[in-house]
């Protein structure tokens, strides 16, 4: 492990725009291109656009770190190109680096990692497969900034995120991990649509939940709040078993939810209108659709802007890869990966895309604003990322400071340690969060 690596693992970078991977990983490895994502495709989030216009030094300085670490040949920038005023807060780093750009279209999802490999590089990865296999590396433009901040060694203790829709006053802050969503509403002014359902980290690819009591971990980018009547709640908050049985009865295999798939267009067989088959036949039938959805990103188009009917193929294909994995079973592509010629001309404009989501009206700035807020408690997940959940390195009582280690992981295990956001008194541990306190009673 190189010395940037060790110190990424140390004070807890992990990837802040998908799952939370450790970044240290990928510190290690040898590649040709570092590619930073600036994408944001997730409509009404935009916070990494607020973070690429006002720390854009930042955001430089650690992909320039990612560079040398990785002995890469050179980095290209993605970022759309309609971001003139991010782009020009970040050419004097980026050409001062040798740095380039790749300038993206306002299409959904431009963020993916195969689209965005594809689109830098010309480059495809292999079926089910990493940047890695192709000389790439890839890394959000958050990650990237606590890279840089690790560097210094200064961990992860806050995030930025950005809270849209419903709310009285958009706006992207910086906030302590382990704030509550509650705080998060509040500081935007709460909500102008009495109760709402509240989706955390977007639209397409994050989850619907009530309980805003939850909270913010290393990989939330913001919420967005929509009326509890409103379409896209009322679609999400259906059962399982309910959105099964409608697409069992309902599903003409018009085909449309593939012909849309940006895997599928890139030449990886995914193909949701065969899994959506499967919910005609009994299991063992059942599996042999199953397997067109292995490679599925999950990004959501087919659910909620291909389908004609509003069925649910994106779930049919989560259910199939479950089912799939607890039979050990693995699809493999026996055809070589070429780019659909349609490719092209069946992108997904935002704009387009908004609309069928019915959320124009809530299409509007989320301006960064630099609030010190400090929450009375934070309560702080010990798994926010891929691989082990950190072990507790503090008891309840314990005073601690902010950045000081409250979850560990092991030396060979795949993980990444947690730290106190804010300084405060341990009130509360489990195996699963650790509780602090800053105001004592």
């Amino acid at each position: 492990m190189n010395d940037l690596a060790g110190q990424l693992k140390q004070f807890g970078v992990v990837g802040a725009g998908g799952a939370g991977f450790p970044t240290y990983v990928k510190a290690g490895s040898q590649v040709e291109y570092v590619l930073a994502n600036g994408a944001e495709c997730e409509p009404l989030i935009h916070k990494d656009f607020e973070l690429m216009v006002h720390f854009p030094e930042q955001i430089v300085a650690g992909m320039r770190l990612m560079i040398e670490a990785t002995g890469a040949q050179s980095g290209i920038f993605g970022v759309k190109e309609k971001n003139q005023e991010a782009i020009h807060a970040l050419e004097p780093s980026v050409s001062q680096a040798g740095i380039g750009f790749c300038k993206l279209g306002d299409f959904y999802p431009s963020g993916d990692e195969y689209e965005l490999v594809y689109a830098a590089t010309g480059r495809l990865i292999p079926p089910a497969g990493l940047p890695l296999q192709v000389g790439c590396l890839v890394n959000n433009v958050e990650t990237l900034y606590n890279v840089a901040r690790a560097s210094q060694g200064l961990p992860v203790t806050h995030k930025l995120v950005s809270i849209a829709g419903a709310v009285d006053q958009p706006k992207s802050f910086w906030v302590p991990v382990g704030t509550s969503f509650r705080d998060l509403i509040q500081l935007a002014g709460g909500s102008t649509a009495g109760d709402c359902g509240v989706f955390v980290s977007g639209l397409m690819m994050g989850w619907l939940t009530f309980d805003v009591e939850d909270v913010v971990t290393k990989t939330t980018a913001g919420l967005i709040l929509l009326p509890k009547d409103h379409y896209l709640v009322e679609r999400k908050s259906r059962t399982n078993d309910a959105k099964r049985q409608i697409g069992k009865s309902a599903c003409d295999q018009c085909s449309y939810c593939t012909e849309f798939c940006p895997r599928y267009l890139l030449g990886y067989e995914v193909m949701p209108h065969r899994v959506m088959r499967s919910l005609g036949f009994s299991q063992s039938g059942a599996g042999y659709w199953n397997q067109w959805a292995d490679l599925c990103c999950a990004c959501g188009l087919c659910t909620l802007y291909a389908c004609p009917e509003d069925l649910y193929p994106k779930e049919a294909c989560d259910d199939s890869r479950k089912a799939m994995r607890a039979l050990g079973i693995r699809f493999e592509q026996q055809k070589p990966v070429e780019v659909h010629p349609m490719k092209e001309y069946r992108r997904v404009p935002q704009s387009q895309l908004r609309k069928r989501l019915r959320v124009e009206e809530y299409d509007r700035e989320t301006p960064f604003e630099n609030i010190d807020f400090v929450p009375s408690r934070v309560r702080i997940k010990l798994s926010q990322h891929v691989g082990k959940a950190a072990v507790p390195a503090v008891k309840a009582g314990k005073r601690v400071k902010q950045g000081e280690v409250v979850g560990r992981v092991g030396d060979a295990d795949l993980g990444a340690f947690v730290h106190s956001s804010v300084n405060g008194i341990v009130r509360g541990v489990t195996d699963a969060w650790v509780e602090i306190e800053t105001k004592e009673k």
